[in-house]
């Protein structure tokens, strides 16, 4: 009895011998580039290339010690006014703050004033009994010399602010206001420091390192720093490294002079870290992903008439998507990259360039 196959039933054994039909010759390509018993693999030439060994340190940017200072005054007061924050940049000249002078430097300043008024008239009282011939030239003289201290004293006190009811302390310079010591209605002493101050473009990046690098390190080597906060770069200069270890951090300072660039963009506080640039040396440039590890350490294979060969190199210079290596590389003969991880030392291998 003769059987009619439903149309609906007769597309969809079409459609499954079509599919049949195309992994075949799917298949077919596959083998046809990469051969029975061949590894497909993509291959780069290596090259020398010249690398900088680097020391890691991290850090921040504070004033420059050489240039920074504490600001005070030669007299006692009390602050009656605060106009800046620890941290404030400002301008040369711009009030900071305001402090009414100490009593006792008031009062001092009134007797220098009462001082001066007596010398000035014992002066003219000289000069006239010297006409009249009843003072000597040597009594003239002393009274003329009285005078001119009295006014040297009183110009000393007007100096230390007591001749003013109120004194406003101003910025020296444009720069930053790094710490501030007194707060509002705080009384202070002759020469107490009030706030210190760094200039503009008189910063340092005040930085630490492990104690074992310390023997590579020495003053004058280029510093490589990114500020963390924008990844902005400079280029500094290693200044200093310590020889004793922080009790809290257990590193070395280091501090690194930076260039004046650097301050207009970075600000003190600012968390910085570094790249020391301590030797020169020289090894072979390969992408990262053709070096490979295990338990005998770094190695990479080569393309060697067809078949992979594993070459043991030295890891130098691990930054970056191309790492720099050291070990008998043959300059001629291409590295593996991709599909590195299928191999075997010896496998047959079917490459194509990078």
């Amino acid at each position: 009895m003769n059987r009619t196959v439903p149309l609906p039933n007769l597309c969809a054994l079409l459609l499954v011998g079509l599919l049949a039909g195309c992994s075949h010759g799917a298949a077919s390509d596959d083998d046809a580039a990469a051969p029975a018993g061949q590894v497909a693999v993509t291959t780069a030439t290596p090259v020398q290339q010249t690398f900088h060994d680097t020391v890691e340190a991290w850090g921040s940017a504070t004033g420059d010690p050489q240039h920074a200072r504490t600001i005070s005054l030669a007299h006692g007061g009390q602050v009656i006014a605060v106009n800046v924050a620890a941290g404030q940049t400002v301008r040369r000249g711009q009030p900071l703050l305001t402090v009414t002078p100490d009593p006792a430097a008031r009062n001092t300043y009134q007797q220098a004033q009462s001082a001066l008024t007596l010398a000035n008239g014992e002066l003219k009282r000289t000069e006239q009994l010297a006409a009249q011939r009843l003072a000597t030239q040597s009594q003239l003289a002393a009274a003329r010399q009285a005078l001119a201290d009295a006014k040297t004293a009183l110009d000393a006190q007007h100096a230390l602010g007591g001749g003013s009811a109120e004194e406003a302390v101003t910025a020296p310079a444009d720069g930053v206001v790094t710490t501030l010591s007194v707060g509002l209605g705080d009384r202070l002493a002759a020469n107490a420091p009030l706030f210190g101050f760094t200039p503009a473009h008189a910063l340092v990046a005040q930085l630490g390192v492990q104690p074992e690098d310390a023997a590579k390190l020495h003053a004058g080597m280029p510093v490589q720093l990114r500020n963390v906060y924008d990844a902005t770069g400079f280029v500094g200069t290693l200044r200093m490294i310590g020889q004793s270890v922080d009790p809290q951090s257990h590193l070395l300072s280091a501090q690194v002079e930076l260039p004046a660039e650097a301050s207009a963009t970075l600000l003190a506080g600012s968390a910085v870290d570094a790249q020391i640039r301590t030797a020169d040396f020289s090894a072979w440039a390969v992408p990262r992903a053709a070096v490979l590890h295990d338990g005998h350490g770094d190695y990479l294979f080569q393309v060697e008439h067809g078949h992979a060969k594993r070459i043991a190199v030295k890891l130098r210079s691990p930054d970056g998507d191309t790492v720099g290596v050291q070990g008998a590389l043959d300059a001629q003969a291409k590295v593996v990259v991709l599909g590195a991880y299928e191999l075997n030392d010896g496998d047959a291998v079917r490459e194509s360039a990078q």
